[in-house]
């Protein structure tokens, strides 16, 4: 298995709400019907997809609970981390944890869409963030 992720899915109860959260963000994306919305991130494929359908597809039972999973976002600077989280805030999401410098050098705060997926906002200086998005690990 090559070391890569090409497609991150969610899911979600209500795709419209979950589908406008991420448009309030500046975010397009393609919406094939009523069940599914794709945005192009980078070099991966983000999804958003009704749960209960995501659930029966991949036989996944409600008894195992929620996985508990953060997505990655890197900014540039400690300033576009408080920019992102106010703008998620404005749109409908709930900031979990308020932008902070961290312990390992970088600044961090987390917030949750509206279907409780929470998305952790970091600069990290030991870290290149091409103009792409693309990440490089190290300096």
């Amino acid at each position: 298995m090559e070391q890569r992720i090409n497609v991150v899915t969610l899911g979600v109860q209500d795709l419209g709400r979950a589908r406008a959260f991420y448009e309030a963000l500046g975010w397009a994306g393609q919406y094939p019907d009523d069940e599914v919305a794709f945005f192009q991130a980078g070099g991966t494929v983000f999804a958003l997809y009704l749960r209960d359908k995501l659930v029966e597809e991949n036989g996944l039972g409600e008894a195992e609970g929620a996985s508990a999973v953060t997505l990655g976002y890197l900014v540039r600077s400690p300033e576009e981390a408080d920019k992102l989280l106010a703008a998620a805030e404005a749109a409908g999401g709930t900031v979990t944890r308020p932008a902070e410098k961290m312990f390992w050098g970088g600044y961090s705060g987390t917030f949750a869409d509206p279907d409780g997926h929470a998305w952790e906002v970091a600069h990290n200086p030991g870290w290149t963030l091409a103009d792409d998005g693309t990440v490089t690990l190290g300096g």
